[in-house]
């Protein structure tokens, strides 16, 4: 029964880990200003276009 307790202490535990990590990340998300996500959001389109014709990526 005690491997119950630690098992489920630390499926809590876990979860917790990943609440901040997702706390956090939304946090680093949100100071962008909007050129900037245009700008990123452009790039990766580029990206994506080039990769889908075979093209290497633009540099930049």
């Amino acid at each position: 029964m005690r491997a119950w307790k630690w098992l489920g202490l630390a499926g809590i535990l876990a979860g917790v880990a990943t609440g901040a990590a997702i706390a956090r990340d939304e946090r680093v998300r949100r100071h962008y200003d909007a050129a900037e996500i245009r700008e990123r959001l452009h790039r990766r389109h580029d990206e994506a276009v080039a990769r889908e014709a075979g093209d290497p990526p633009p540099a930049g």
